[in-house]
């Protein structure tokens, strides 16, 4: 007969009948926590996740340089160079240098209404010119400088800066030259020398370089003499014969080379017109030159072709445009030295004999400023009356 076992004995036999890899069931169950049943603080959890936040944020605020939160920018300066909008930069731009009534203009006891043409006139004007060698009344203020300008009664610096002289028409047959001098203000030394040895009815044309224009185009004004501007234009082997920067160049925009021209105009005030520096290509090309010609009257000035190239269409363009023109007839120190210039002087004479005006072209080397002095010295001994080159341009 079997005897009863006992507690530790039948846990022991459990555990040996028990499958393997199994354990057997415990016969008192583990507690488990019951989430439901807990009272959790919701207030104040709540609350610190707020405080959590906002300290969070403080914290970054306060140690991160970065007021702009991270979020894309895009730094432009002020001072930017480029322009993009028009309206903006016209309204903006610098008004003109004097104001349109000027108070000098009108008489003691006479007020504005009164004959306003009739006191604009420039001869019953007392004008001065200022220190860029102009006269206040005949400038317009660009982003460049500057530049001529014709005045509200209607007077071109044309005819505000040309030099009295006898024309073609008061002349009385006797035959007249008029020579321009080239190349002037690239040397002040050698530009002061010519001016302090030619005549004053000698007509002067300055570079729109050099460190020392302005000193030398105001002792070209204090001597009385006429003055044009050269403007660079492209020749036909450009670049390898280069006129210098701001050249006009073909097959550019318009706007392009206009504000080249404004460039080279605003170099220094004063001048009557301006001269051509190369340009066989550029005068040839109508699409180019024509908006040119176009400012150039629209400003009040002159032209004059120096005669180097046949195929220029100045003539044409000045008469569209009237823009009072003239042409070179002769190159008078092609070749520099004294005996040429001296023929080629003797030629243009004849010239001027047999169409009664004549006018010239001679660079401002030393030779040729010596010998072109020596022979005004006599010239008028010689029956030839020298005059500015504004003078056979009246009326063109």
């Amino acid at each position: 007969m079997a005897q009863p076992q006992s507690s530790e004995t039948a846990e022991i036999s459990d555990d040996l009948n028990a499958p393997l890899g199994r354990k057997r069931a415990s016969a008192a169950k583990r507690p488990r926590l019951d989430l439901k049943s807990v009272k959790w603080p919701v207030g104040w959890m709540l609350f610190g996740a707020v405080f959590v936040l906002v300290g969070g944020v403080t914290a970054w605020v306060a140690l991160v340089d970065d007021p702009s939160g991270g979020r894309p920018s895009t730094a432009v300066p002020i001072s930017a160079v480029r322009d993009t909008n028009e309206v903006a930069r016209d309204v903006s731009a610098p008004a003109t240098e004097t104001p349109m009534i000027i108070g000098e203009q009108f008489p003691a006891g006479q007020t504005p209404g009164e004959q306003v043409a009739e006191t604009l006139d420039p001869t019953l004007a007392d004008r001065e010119l200022n220190e860029f060698g102009a006269y206040p009344q005949l400038l317009e203020q660009t982003q460049h400088g500057p530049v001529p300008h014709i005045g509200v009664n209607g007077e071109r610096p044309f005819d505000a800066y040309a030099r009295a002289s006898l024309t073609p028409a008061s002349a009385n047959g006797q035959p007249l030259i008029a020579i321009i001098v080239t190349g002037l203000g690239l040397n002040e030394t050698a530009t002061l020398n010519a001016i302090s040895k030619l005549p004053d009815n000698i007509t002067l044309a300055f570079a729109p370089y050099g460190d020392g224009l302005q000193r030398a185009v105001a002792s070209a004004q204090a001597e009385g003499h006429e003055f044009w501007l050269e403007v660079p234009m492209e020749p036909f082997d450009y670049p390898d014969s280069d006129p210098g920067p701001h050249t006009l160049l073909v097959n550019q925009p318009v706007r392009s080379n206009l504000d080249r021209l404004i460039w080279l105009m605003a170099r220094f005030g004063g001048y009557a017109g301006v001269i051509n520096n190369l340009g066989a290509r550029f005068t040839s090309t109508a699409a180019d030159f024509s908006p040119i010609m176009e400012e150039i009257g629209t400003r009040g000035l002159g032209y004059v072709d120096d005669g180097s190239s046949n195929r220029s269409l100045a003539r044409q363009l000045a008469g569209a445009n009237q823009v009072p023109f003239a042409r070179a007839d002769e190159n008078l120190d092609a070749t520099p030295s004294r005996t040429t210039i001296l023929a080629a002087l003797t030629e243009l004479k004849q010239t001027a004999e047999a169409h009664g005006s004549a006018v010239g072209v001679i660079s401002a080397l030393p030779v040729s400023i010596d010998t072109l002095a020596a022979w005004a010295a006599e010239a008028e001994n010689e029956g030839v009356q020298l005059v500015p080159v504004s003078a056979l341009m009246k009326g063109e």
